[in-house]
């Protein structure tokens, strides 16, 4: 790779960099324990201003991730004083993002100066208070946070304690309805009671039934582990038509999807019992008992309907109180969303329910309550204290964990000044705001095989605690998984397999050796992992067109639409060079046209190439059948590291027995922007069969990424300048040398357009983050006076239509209805209010943005600020956004190859390798 300047380019420049934007103190970061959320910024997952300063707050109408704003205010005040101390509450000028928080990179350390911005500071509340020595840190037998606790102790299927305080037993219960089998101990989940339970739970007892019961207020599910992986043949759930309905309701526009949760928690039916649906053509699916409904899962969010004044309802009644705490009324309209229709009269009750809202921090809802209840507001005040758990495990999802271990949330509550951590958890387990879950613990390398006689003796576990939204939906997701595992049955002795010869005969006409053992596996099996580079993108291409010239309704599915794009053209090039193996002559077909070939067939294909978020929603692909269910046989995902734990489990729950699912990906990229990390889940499960493609990326670019993703960081040949080094000494001469390789130098040496090439830095925040650049990219290339919310015509943006969700496009126009936008050849219209919270410059994107998608030319910058974070996961999927260049303005020094080398990700806590296999039977090998 060269490290000269492109041809043509200027010497470096000197220092120029604004002097507001000054970069930002790195070391104001405080670790925290292990998995403890907040704990610094993650370009892994969801980085923001990179070392803000703790516990301050911006002036008002100021950005929130503004450093120098953030540097303005003094330091959080102590108020372990008894109420004397001066009220403090949110601010006003509440950030235009901070309904965006942990969105493809956006959420701000904890602590950090990313809530609604205020002009004074806002004391937090019981400073000072230690809580007592943390319980439940041992390695071998966790166990739950403090005395009366839940006992990590006892074996991994042993009925665990619920917490109450007074006694710990549980009374077992009976097996979930229509439970064809027992749940693994491995991710069961311990028993709690909820409000109104009368103390009284099911046991985690492993020989009690599917699952156990978890607090009441759960809504239909009954507690998340009632569900069964049993698989086999039947119709489709109560609960699968209930989220059928949903997300048509949310998508339509007539719900929100606030509303679902807002209602008060329904009866979960029971499973009906039906007779087993017919099995897929050419295909004998394995019998089963039937299996209870799944988990409902919570359907992606969607802004609630607004009423006449484009005000969400019950705004009204929340800014009065508001007021009297002191806080913005600006915020009036996210806490009516965050709490439903009665969130004046929740407020009032508990000031702490503040947190609920995006941005809040604990301090500012300290002062908020401090000023509504005066000296009734102590720390150790019982709602806080569930509140502050709730507020550090939803902290916690937006850094990808699906659950916290219980003596990091343990920690994690005394740095909070809870003066009893113990009793806080106990009190947050019965009142079910959190569940609890025991999964095995892994034997250490070298340990001896437990012996028979042994079988009786405790085994390790882990306990975990975590929130219901998240359990439900990975709970949801590993019985769908194993329901698709279970699928199709191996042929008997003597028996020859139905349909075998057309997949072999599609095998054999495969592109590639990799693409045809691609092919023969999903002929035997339901679930399938692929995993393997941008070249092995075509292996997928190849078995959906073989699929779908067998008359099986095949469609592939991408993160993104440039990755749609770019599917459908691998999908077209395929059906367009015959590779389909005898799908009988098409009417269209000319008298020298092979069949199955030709423009048609090109086009055809082409139309099986959809995105995820568009075949959930129906925009895109078949539709849903009579039952909720997609109307499809093969569903092939690429981009699987970009699905969290929500996201699919919707999908999987919206497929119909008897399909297949392929989950293909590049396991070198970072991990969903949303909590859980599903494809890693499912390959170190190793449940199902897995396909690893042996087809190379090609060029100097895929040489270069594909050494990083074994940890090392080579030199590689570029004699057309595919891979250019850029040192700079500091932050200001990397936004110069970034701006002048865009605007001059990659379009003169390279012939890459401005708007082909994109920018990419680890966070928002610093003197070289996204805001920063995309200040300068805009000053050089689109200059303006951003008469609509700092906008204009031209401006490339990032509009982020939902949670993990980027969309680049382009402002078209403004007018009273909203921003204008051009996504890809697609309108968008952004109302007026929702500009500030869901568009922003795309000039300069995060690594999490870029995910999922590739220009003709990537400039990665690396400032010296944002070293912390690096990590082998950021580096490799930043350095392989660029087809045909990349540049790396580099100021990151020893830092680069220290993470390449050493740091291959950020972990997360999930819970799904651990269900999947208490559920699965292990994938037979060789």
């Amino acid at each position: 790779m060269s490290t000269d300047r492109l041809a043509g380019d200027a010497a470096p420049a000197p220092e120029e960099a604004d002097p507001s934007a000054k970069p930002e103190n790195p070391g104001a970061r405080a670790p925290g324990a292990p998995g403890a959320p907040g704990t610094g910024t993650d370009p892994d997952h969801a980085p923001d201003d990179r070392g803000e300063p703790a516990a301050t707050v911006a002036p008002a109408g100021a950005d929130r991730n503004d450093a120098g704003a953030a540097a303005a205010a003094g330091p959080a005040e102590s108020a372990g004083r008894g109420g004397a101390d001066e009220a403090g509450a949110p601010g006003t000028g509440a950030s235009p993002h901070s309904a965006q928080e942990g969105t493809d990179g956006e959420q701000p350390p904890a602590g950090g100066a990313d809530g609604p911005a205020a002009g004074g500071q806002a004391p937090s509340a019981g400073q000072g208070t230690s809580g007592g020595p943390g319980s439940g840190q041992g390695s071998g037998d966790a166990k739950a946070p403090g005395p009366g606790g839940v006992s990590g102790g006892a074996g991994a299927g042993a009925p665990t304690p619920a917490g109450q305080g007074e006694s710990g037993d549980a009374e077992a219960g009976p097996r979930a309805e229509g439970a064809g089998r027992e749940r693994a101990p491995a991710g069961h989940r311990a028993s709690s009671p909820g409000v109104g339970q009368g103390g009284a739970g099911t046991s985690g007892d492993a020989g009690t039934g599917d699952g156990a019961s978890g607090p009441a207020g759960q809504g239909e599910s009954g507690g998340a582990g009632e569900t069964s992986g049993g698989g086999g043949k039947g119709r489709r759930s109560a609960a699968a038509e209930a989220l059928a309905a949903a997300v048509r309701a949310v998508e339509s526009g007539e719900r929100s999807a606030a509303s679902f949760f807002n209602d008060a928690p329904a009866a979960r039916p029971a499973a009906p019992a039906a007779p087993a649906a017919p099995a897929a053509p050419r295909e004998r699916a394995r019998t089963a008992a039937p299996a209870s409904a799944p988990a409902p899962v919570r359907p992606s969010s969607a802004r609630p309907a607004r009423g006449p004044r484009a005000e969400i309802p019950g705004s009204g009644d929340v800014r009065a109180v508001l007021a009297a705490g002191g806080a913005p009324e600006a915020l009036a309209g996210k806490v009516a969303e965050a709490l439903g229709e009665h969130a004046a009269e929740a407020l009032r009750e508990d000031p702490w329910q503040l947190l609920t809202v995006p941005g809040v921090r604990p301090d500012q809802a300290d002062g908020f309550a401090r000023s509504l209840l005066g000296p009734a507001c102590e720390p150790g005040d019982e709602r806080r204290a569930l509140a502050l758990t709730g507020w550090l495990l939803e902290r916690a999802a937006l850094e990808g964990h699906t659950a916290l271990e219980s003596s990091a949330l343990h920690d994690a509550l005394a740095k909070a000044s809870v003066p009893d951590p113990d009793e806080a958890l106990r009190t947050a387990i019965a009142e079910g705001v959190v569940l609890v879950f025991q999964d095995a613990l892994d034997a250490p390398a070298g340990a001896r095989p437990r012996a028979a006689e042994d079988e009786d003796a405790e085994q390790p576990v882990r306990v975990l605690l975590g929130l219901d939204r998240y359990a439900l939906a990975e709970e949801s997701l590993a019985d769908g998984l194993a329901r698709l595992a279970s699928t199709f049955a191996p042929a008997q002795d003597g028996e020859a397999p139905v349909g075998d010869a057309e997949w072999e005969a599609a095998a054999a006409a495969a592109p590639s050796a990799s693409a045809a053992e691609l092919i023969r596996t999903v002929a035997a099996h339901g679930l399938v992992a692929h995993s393997g580079g941008e070249a092995a993108r075509a292996e997928p291409a190849a078995l959906v067109a073989a699929a779908r010239a067998m008359g099986l309704r095949a469609y592939a599915a991408a993160h993104t639409e440039d990755g749609r794009r770019r599917l459908a053209a691998a999908l077209s090039e395929t059906a367009g060079t015959g590779q389909d193996p005898d799908p009988g002559p098409s009417p269209e077909a000319g008298p020298d046209e092979a069949p199955g070939t030709g423009p048609e067939a090109g086009t055809e294909a082409a139309s099986a190439a959809v995105t995820v978020a568009g075949l959930l929603a129906g925009a895109e692909g078949p539709g849903r059948d009579e039952e909720g269910a997609l109307a499809l046989d093969l569903l092939v995902v690429l981009d699987a590291p970009q699905l969290d734990v929500e996201t699919a489990a919707m999908l999987v729950e919206s497929l119909p027995d008897g399909a297949r699912l392929v989950l293909s990906g590049d396991p070198g990229v970072l991990w969903s922007a949303g909590p859980g990390r599903v494809f890693a889940d499912l390959v170190a499960a190793r449940r199902c069969p897995q396909v690893v493609s042996r087809t190379p990326d090609p060029g100097p670019i895929g040489e270069l990424v594909s050494g990083i993703g074994i940890g090392e960081l080579n030199q590689v040949e570029a004699p057309g300048k595919e891979v250019v080094i850029v040192p700079v000494r500091d932050a200001g001469e990397a936004v110069h040398r970034t701006v002048q390789l865009v605007a001059d130098s990659v379009p003169r040496a390279i012939g890459v357009p401005p708007e082909q090439t994109q920018v990419i830095t680890p966070g928002h925040g610093g003197a070289a983050g996204t805001r920063a650049l995309n200040a300068a990219l805009k000053d050089r290339l689109n200059p303006g006076p951003g008469r609509f919310g700092g906008f204009d015509p031209g401006d490339r943006v990032a509009y982020t239509p939902a949670p993990g969700r980027t969309v680049p496009g382009t402002v078209v126009s403004a007018d009273a209805e909203g921003l204008r936008l051009d996504c890809a050849g697609t309108p968008v219209v952004v109302a007026r209010e929702e500009v500030g919270e869901l568009v922003r410059h795309g000039w300069a994107l995060t690594a999490h943005q870029a995910a999922g998608a590739r220009w003709p030319a990537a400039v990665v910058v690396l400032p010296g600020d944002a070293t912390a974070g690096l990590t082998r996961a950021w580096v490799y999927t930043a350095f392989g956004r660029g087809e045909r260049h990349l540049s790396v303005v580099h100021g990151a020094d020893a830092a680069l190859p220290r993470a390449v080398a050493e740091i291959p990700f950020k972990d997360r806590t999930t819970r799904l390798r651990a269900l999947l296999q208490a559920q699965v039977p292990p994938a037979p090998t060789g």
